[in-house]
Order: C-alpha cells, then structure tokens, then sequence
C-alpha cells in the first residue's frame, strides 16, 4: 500500500511534465509588425501588439502555443516596408502581418499580400482604395483586412462633430479645408467637400500642401485673408509643424478636423504646448471609456510606456487579439482558413464592436460603423490634456479655445 501510494503522485506529476514540456517545445505562433517606430503616430503599434501578446501569452497562449511578435522598422518607407514584408513571409516565417499607419505603404504591400498568401491588417492607414482594392479583386486581394476607419468615413465624423459643436454650438458657416497631399487625403477632402456644405458650412477654399512643406506663413495668411470661421484639417506626417506656427502667428481661426499625431499624449511637448486648443478626430481617447476594455488598455500601455497610445495602438492591440480568435476559430494558421475566420469577427475591443463588412461592399473588409459598432470622438488639447468633447454621451467637457482664436459668437 505505500509503494502504492508514492507510485501514483510520481506518475501524475510525469504526466504533467510531459504535458508542459510539449507545450514549451510547441514553436510559437509569429506575427509580423511592420510600422514607422520613430514617428508619432507609428511608435504605438508595435508596444501595443507586444502587450495584447503578453496578455495572450499569460493565459496560456494559442492553441497551446505562445505569440511571439516579429517587429520590423520600415523607416516611413514603402520600400523598406515589402523587404520587410517579403522576409516575414519567406524568412522569419510569421503567419499574419499587422502594417502601418501610412497609407502608401499599405497600398504597396497589398499585392505582396495577395502574391505570398500572407493575411494582413492595417491599424491605421485610412485610404479607401485600401478596402476598394480587396472589392474589385477579392480573389486574390482576400488576405488583406482595413483594420481602421477609411478616409470617407472619418471625414463623415468630422462632418457630423462640425455640426454639433461648430454650426449649432458657434453659427459657424464657413470654412477652408487644409490637407496633406497623401493618399489617405484624397478621398478624405472628396467627402469633406461633400459632407461640409450638408451640414451648413460653405467651403472657401481647398488646399492641399507638400508632406514636405516646413514653413505654413504663407499658406496661413492665405487663409486669413479669406477671413473662413474655421480651417478643417487633414495633417497627419505634418501635423508638428503647422500646429506650432498656427500658435505662435496667433492665427485667430480654430484648426478643427484630423491631426494624427495628436492623438499622442507626447504631441503636447513635441508642440511645446501649442497643441492647445486643437480639435482631432480619433476613435479612443484617455479616460473615456469607449468599452469596458478601452481604459484598462489605456492605463496598462501607459504604465509601461509612460504615454498613452496614438489610435493606431489601440487598433494594433486589438488586432492581436483578433488574430488570435482567428487562429483559434480555424483550428491553426492556414492563411485560407484564417481569412474566413477573421471574416467572421465580431469582437469587442478597445474602440467598438469590429465586425467586417463582407465581399459584395465596396468597403470590403473593412470593419462596420456607426451605432453598436465602431465610432468616432472629437477630442481637445486643454491645458495638456486631451479631452474628449463629442459625442455629448462620454464628453469630458465643453469645447473652449485660446484667446487669439475668434468664434462666430
């Protein structure tokens, strides 16, 4: 009876080695990042994806398996991003790629995706031609998922802001549209030219400047000589530069719109503080629970990172768990069988509920909008902090600007 009774522990505990050194022996599941490291809007989704991975990883893995998270730096460069790209696939041998934030990048990578077989999501890039693509040749270009707003829709959420803050808050009626001239802003300024007159504003002007362009004097007093209530914005690679000379010419006219790089806690020291009074649309904001998941997200990354993540961390963090869920749901890493169980997300995560919208859209796999899904926020700078102002449902408070800026009152 006591041979016995030693013998059974003995035998249960080398089952449960065996159990744990086949888990530890099993190669991880490899996901790709491929994003701008050095920018502002691009340094979050690598940090954001390690987190979601460590999470996972925490809990046990995937499939048994952990997550490993293979970053590569494309240096802003849609060259540098297929050589990363190509050795991923080929070399490193990771089963899906989460890329960038810019759009030219993602559009140069979509037919590498489609070539290789290599599921792909972008947190960030916002062309419409992106989705389009995937609609026109779905086929081949299935593999790729627009994992963020497209231009078209954001432009509506600043539209629908407008309306509530800007015609019927200040009688706003005019305005000067201001963007980059990038891939994510031609369709952006299409709608912007479309959607602002429907909510009351008449559009002045339009101009689009160089990514390039590093002294905004002249475009800003060619604005002011056409005296709009407001200048919309479409900025994101630029958006340092024009903030600081908006502020320090005292330009007397709210810049209200998209500013990507502001939807970083560190925009406010890289502006010196200029930011103040700058209004951005974005899909998460600090302290406003978007879901339940959005405020934990915001408070770890930011106690690891020491600055709260730019939109593009939020969708990153999201997409490893989505990827996961799929990787679960097909049973493996199968890039076929991975597309249709991606297809088939409906997940709540940091900025919504991400359900994609199907092949016979225009928007094809790109995630729905609007009520119960994915949604979008007008948020300040206010004295260093970024407060959201719209919708009226999770506003922190009201909208207020500094005092050379002049509202129709």
């Amino acid at each position: 009876m006591k041979r016995k009774y030693w013998m059974l522990p003995a035998t249960a505990a080398f089952a449960t080695l065996a159990f744990s050194s086949a888990q530890a022996a099993a190669p991880p599941i490899k996901i790709g990042v491929i994003a701008e490291a050095s920018s502002v809007s691009g340094a979050s989704i690598p940090k954001a994806a390690q987190l979601a991975a460590d999470e996972i990883n925490a809990k046990g893995g995937v499939l048994g398996r952990k997550i490993e998270i293979v970053t590569y730096d494309d240096h802003n460069s849609a060259t540098d991003a297929v050589r990363a790209f190509q050795r991923a696939a080929r070399e490193d041998k990771v089963s899906f790629v989460i890329a960038s934030y810019i759009s030219e990048v993602v559009l140069a990578l979509e037919p590498w995706s489609a070539r290789l077989h290599m599921p792909m999501i972008t947190p960030g890039a916002a062309s419409d031609e992106i989705s389009h693509n995937i609609y026109k040749d779905y086929n081949h270009m299935k593999y790729v998922f627009h994992g963020y707003l497209p231009s078209t829709f954001i432009a509506d959420s600043v539209c629908d802001g407008a309306k509530d803050l800007l015609v019927q808050g200040h009688h706003v009626k005019t305005a000067v549209v201001m963007s980059e001239d990038a891939a994510w802003t031609l369709p952006l300024d299409n709608e912007y030219l479309k959607c602002l007159p429907r909510v009351g504003i008449k559009v002045l002007d339009h101009i689009r400047l160089s990514p390039d362009t590093t002294d905004f004097t002249p475009i800003f007093n060619k604005i002011e000589g056409e005296k709009p209530d407001v200048i919309i914005t479409g900025i994101s690679h630029v958006g340092v530069q024009p903030t600081v000379q908006w502020a320090a010419q005292h330009v007397p006219i709210p810049m209200f719109g998209v500013s990507s790089q502001a939807t970083t806690s560190t925009f406010w020291k890289d502006t010196n503080g200029a930011t103040n009074g700058v209004v951005f649309q974005t899909v998460a904001a600090p302290g406003v629970a978007v879901t339940p998941k959005t405020n934990p997200f915001t408070d770890n990354y930011t106690k690891k990172f020491g600055a709260t993540p730019s939109y593009a961390g939020y969708t990153s963090y999201d997409d490893v768990y989505m990827i996961a869920d799929a990787i679960k749901k097909a049973g493996g890493t199968n890039p076929d069988k991975l597309v249709t169980a991606m297809e088939a997300t409906n997940y709540v995560g940091t900025i919504g509920r991400y359900v994609f919208n199907g092949k016979s859209s225009p928007f094809t796999h790109t995630f729905k909008v609007g009520k119960g899904y994915v949604t979008g926020l007008m948020v300040q700078w206010q004295d260093g902090k970024q407060v959201t102002i719209w919708p009226p449902d999770v506003a922190q408070g009201k909208m207020t600007f500094p005092s050379f800026v002049k509202l129709p009152q």
